[in-house]
């Protein structure tokens, strides 16, 4: 009998009604024969709510106790899953992530998978019943500490164990019907992407599109599993995210997959580094040693009268002031005259695995952009991507103008955000 793994998200699960909603879906796919294993995540925005809660009691709550608070909401979500299911007639059993054998590294907040030892799980389904598994969550090999996964760990959490269970597919439910050429928020002609490579979502995913996580993707193409990316409010056919190779059969591959954009960024530039051999280490070590992860890089050509040039980077908005403490305290060490820290920004991507044979798509980016009277500050590629940073009120304008100029947009509004968050 194939065995499906479907994970719910927060607006999927956000009150009764709709953890009665889902509880039907999943009994359907049941009664067509299919095992069935479930993951959840907490039940709409408890999970702010709960780190609101933290902060009013302490401002800096220990890791471990606010990995045990956190993980209280995916908890409730699992078991009034599995209530509605049993009021359904159909035996579901629910199981906390420690519980479904995730086992993972020690760092409280963003635990990485070490294993999945899925026993239970395996013996709930073999007995004929749904297994219902909390999201985000794990257990330390080393501490026996209760750990969360971090940013999409409830994806993780369900392709490691659609992994584990060598499962035929994974789907991931949200309150949208699918990867789209781009944000609906921002353009509300994006179009449904029907299927698209493991590569090129990606690199989405790194350029910040919020419908599947980074790890999730990673962990999926590692292990060959296949994605099915579908709105939990409606039974539109979704997006599947699969091998290049699937991808390519039968069908002539796209220039362009889509447009994303990442407001989270920030831009660092050390001013008056000395331009000597080693220097650009020193600058990014202390960077790793902080492990603050950097994105696109710059440096200016060197001044002949100086022998100084200038080095900017990009990285997370939220490492901003952790990467600034850092170099404050290499500068007497490096010899930088100073550093100038810019928030402002926002990184625009255009992706498809189509552009490696096609030439031109850099020039029509640029001056699609540049009709729109943008300026770009920065520009990185891969070979399936091109990113540009921009000044962050630019970057609605830089999407739109990118999407259309690429011939994306669509004649009819395929893009509905049922639940309002887009997970």
């Amino acid at each position: 009998m194939a065995l499906i793994v479907q994970k719910y998200g927060g607006s999927s699960v956000a009150d009764a009604e709709a953890i009665k909603r889902v509880a039907q879906r999943i009994v359907a796919q049941k009664k067509a024969g299919y095992d069935v294993v479930v993951v959840v995540s907490a039940m709409g925005d408890s999970t702010d709510e709960l780190l609101d809660l933290a902060e009013q009691v302490t401002p800096l709550p220990p890791g471990r106790e606010l990995d045990m608070l956190l993980t209280s909401g995916e908890r409730i979500s699992m078991a009034l899953v599995a209530m509605a299911i049993g009021s359904l007639g159909y035996e579901a059993r629910s199981f906390t992530g420690s519980q479904a054998g995730v086992i993972t590294t020690a760092a409280h907040g963003n635990a990485k998978i070490i294993d999945v030892t899925p026993g239970r799980i395996q013996e709930a389904v073999d007995e004929g019943a749904i297994a219902i598994v909390a999201g985000f969550q794990g257990v330390s090999e080393d501490s026996k500490d209760i750990t969360t996964l971090g940013r999409g760990g409830s994806d993780t959490t369900a392709v490691a164990l659609a992994a584990a269970l060598n499962a035929d597919a994974c789907e991931i439910y949200s309150d949208v019907d699918g990867v789209f050429t781009a944000d609906p928020r921002i353009v509300p002609s994006a179009r449904r992407i029907p299927k698209v490579s493991y590569e090129e979502m990606l690199e989405m995913a790194a350029s910040g599109s919020k419908i599947l996580h980074l790890r999730c993707v990673e962990y999926a193409r590692r292990y060959g599993i296949p994605l099915h990316v579908r709105s939990s409010f409606s039974q539109k056919p979704g997006t599947w995210v699969v091998s290049e190779v699937e991808e390519s059969e039968g069908m002539e591959q796209p220039i362009i997959s889509g447009v994303a954009h990442d407001r989270s960024e920030a831009k660092i530039t050390v001013v008056g580094v000395p331009d000597q051999v080693g220097v650009a280490a020193k600058i990014f070590s202390s960077l790793a040693e902080s492990e603050i992860n950097v994105d696109m890089i710059v440096q200016n050509v060197s001044a002949a009268s100086t022998a100084r040039t200038d080095i900017s980077f990009t990285l997370p908005a939220a490492d901003g002031q952790n990467a600034l403490t850092a170099l404050k305290k290499v500068q007497d060490d490096i010899g930088f005259e100073s550093l100038r820290y810019d928030d402002q920004i926002g990184k625009v991507s255009l992706i498809g695995a189509g552009m490696r044979s096609y030439p031109g798509v850099t020039s029509r980016l640029f001056d699609a952009i540049a009709a729109a009277g943008i300026n770009i500050e920065m520009i990185s590629t891969s070979e399936i991507r091109i990113s540009v940073v921009v000044e962050q009120d630019a970057i609605d304008g830089a999407v739109a103008a990118a999407h259309t100029a690429f011939e994306l947009d669509s004649d009819q509004v395929e893009a509905v955000v049922y639940g309002g968050t887009g997970r």
